[in-house]
């Protein structure tokens, strides 16, 4: 993970330097020796996620990768970047950081897996104000779990003490994936027409978009704290359910399941993953000009926690949809008559899915066939 070498261990006086008179990396914050002891702990871990490609191991100046040896003959690299944003804010908050890897993981792999890519490999960047052993393992932990979800290695990456640049306790995580498709198997939009229907993918929760609204709308708002289990989140037996749950509830890497609906024939058009801009945004995002997403209302289940950021946290329907996914983490659009067998193959594959709406000709955008107050009216 590091590609640092090793720090310089040698004794020092109590003002951080060296017996002779110089001053230290590690009196300035800086623990060299700490970091490298703790990649060198994780590289079995690491290894696990090893695939067809990966050449070499961790610890060089760069993360080899070759796609002969993946199977490609016509290529075309994929690559995608993103961080976690202020989700990271909880995991501060509650000491809780076992799956923020993940959802680094997620937030690039469903970005490339749009275009038909496999995602190959990852890398990582954490950035720490001091040198915890402990948060780094657990960080390093959720991007390994993210890379099995995903079927891709981790090949390399790096973690930076940064002393003063943060604030204690905090961190920065991003990442950076890259996949690969057969070049006449790319997916970009264009095949999408008018009777296309538009299949939706159920979505884990919040995934890793609009924290900095849902933090406001429920502790501030609310008047919630992260510990507090509102009686919205226990809908369905889910007893227990705290806040802090619901916000560090990972995001779904929708990559081996889609990737095995695709690869077993079903005709696809096009894909849009419900990042950033929310369903209102991302819906059309992949859509020539003459044609509209429109979507159903009811047709697809709706996480507890909108309902409780529509209602006690006050953010109105509009908003909802212009930030967070609403409960559709995916979207995939095939042809009208293939609605039901692509319904039932993404189900095969563990997923919640549902047809959501059809493609249709009007003014580019997004469309909601009902009204949009009863996706977050209480059951």
């Amino acid at each position: 993970m590091s590609k640092r070498g090793r720090g310089d261990q040698s004794q020092q006086d109590e003002h951080g330097r060296h017996r002779t008179g110089g001053l230290t990396y590690e009196a300035s914050g800086v623990d060299l020796g700490a970091a490298d002891h703790t990649i060198d702990r994780l590289k079995g871990m690491i290894s696990r996620t090893d695939r067809p490609g990966v050449m070499g191991g961790i610890g060089g100046f760069g993360g080899l990768f070759h796609l002969g040896s993946a199977g490609y003959r016509d290529p075309v690299l994929v690559s995608g970047t993103d961080s976690v944003g202020t989700k990271l804010k909880v995991a501060f908050a509650t000491g809780r950081h076992g799956t923020i890897g993940q959802d680094c993981v997620a937030m690039c792999v469903n970005d490339i897996l749009t275009h038909g890519a496999e995602p190959l490999f990852f890398l990582d960047y954490l950035a720490v104000a001091e040198y915890d052993p402990a948060v780094v393992s657990d960080v390093i932990k959720g991007v390994v779990d993210g890379c099995l979800s995903a079927g891709c290695a981790l090949i390399g990456g790096e973690t930076a003490q940064l002393p003063g640049l943060y604030q204690p306790g905090e961190y920065d995580l991003a990442g950076f994936a890259v996949g690969a498709v057969e070049r006449g198997c790319v997916l970009d939009g264009s095949a999408v027409v008018e009777g296309d229907a538009i299949i939706g993918l159920g979505s884990s929760g919040l995934h890793s978009n609009g924290y900095s609204l849902a933090r406001r709308a429920l502790l501030e708002v609310a008047g919630l704290s992260l510990h507090s289990e509102p009686a919205e989140l226990g809908k369905g037996g889910r007893t227990g359910r705290t806040v802090a749950d619901e916000l560090l509830e990972p995001t779904l890497i929708y990559a081996k399941q889609v990737l095995a609906v695709l690869r077993g024939g079903l005709e696809i058009h096009g894909m849009a993953n419900i990042t950033g801009g929310g369903l209102a945004d991302n819906s059309f995002r992949i859509l020539g000009p003459g044609l509209q997403a429109c979507l159903e209302v009811g047709s697809w289940p709706v996480p507890p926690v909108y309902r409780l950021l529509a209602g006690r946290g006050g953010v109105e329907p509009g908003e909802m949809l212009r930030t967070f996914n609403c409960g559709l983490g995916y979207l995939v659009y095939v042809p009208g008559h293939a609605a039901a067998e692509a319904v039932a193959a993404f189900q095969e594959q563990g997923l919640v899915a549902c047809l959501a709406g059809e493609v249709r000709a009007g003014e580019r955008g997004f469309v909601m066939y009902g009204s949009p107050e009863e996706l977050f009216l209480d059951d």
